[in-house]
């Protein structure tokens, strides 16, 4: 899936991954490739970000949204 991960001052990830883990209002949540059009408020914790060449990203975020488009394409705006 196409990813990005925004902080409110830079980009923190963009490119292609094979799964998104973070955590939710409502629990944590995994996104991977064709997951269902989501909208969704972000709770503290982290972003765990598994990239197509296998590298894993760790991002410590305070809040945020994630927004899952029906693209095969996931976008996360965080504070951190």
């Amino acid at each position: 899936m196409k990813l990005s991960v925004y902080s409110l001052k830079n980009i923190l990830f963009q490119g292609e991954a094979v799964s998104l883990n973070c955590k939710t209002t409502m629990g944590e949540i995994t996104v991977l490739d064709h997951h269902e059009p989501l909208i969704t408020i972000l709770a503290e914790g982290q972003v765990k970000v598994i990239a197509k060449d296998g590298k894993e990203h760790l991002f410590p975020i305070r809040s945020g949204f994630l927004e899952v488009r029906p693209e095969n394409e996931a976008r996360c705006i965080v504070e951190q």
